[in-house]
């Protein structure tokens, strides 16, 4: 195998891993599943963001995956990178223990690795200027 079908392939092991797996979560935030609304409690966030919170994962999620619109990918990635750091500090600051902080780090490692292997299809164009609303 060549170098660039296996990074193809992490590419999309890290992305079915990190930022695709953010469906379940978002999925059981916009059903008000009672044990995401009962992790958003015991963070101290209300139940309501709950939905907002499951919304922006789905989409999110479907940014990444399907082809096309580079500059909206590179939006999604960052709001999973805020969603997780937040997620960590949040447990940090709840006073949980080592295992509920470590875990959103993990996605983030998976979200960075995917983000770093994305195929040059995925990217926005070398050179390309941060001026307008291109997607």
């Amino acid at each position: 195998m060549n170098n660039s079908k296996i990074k193809l392939i992490a590419y999309w092991v890290t992305t079915i891993l990190g930022p695709a797996s953010f469906v379940i979560g978002g999925t059981l935030h916009v059903m008000r599943h009672p044990q995401a609304v009962s992790a958003l409690a015991h963070l101290g966030y209300p139940a309501y963001f709950a939905v907002i919170l499951g919304v922006f994962k789905l989409l999110g999620a479907m940014a990444v995956v399907l082809p096309g619109f580079p500059r909206l990918k590179e939006w999604a990635y960052a709001g999973f990178t805020f969603a997780l750091t937040g997620a960590a500090a949040s447990h940090l600051l709840a006073g949980d223990g080592p295992a509920a902080i470590a875990g959103p780090l993990v996605f983030l490692v998976l979200v960075a690795a995917s983000y770093l292997l994305r195929p040059l299809s995925r990217r926005l164009p070398v050179g390309s200027t941060n001026r307008g609303v291109s997607l």
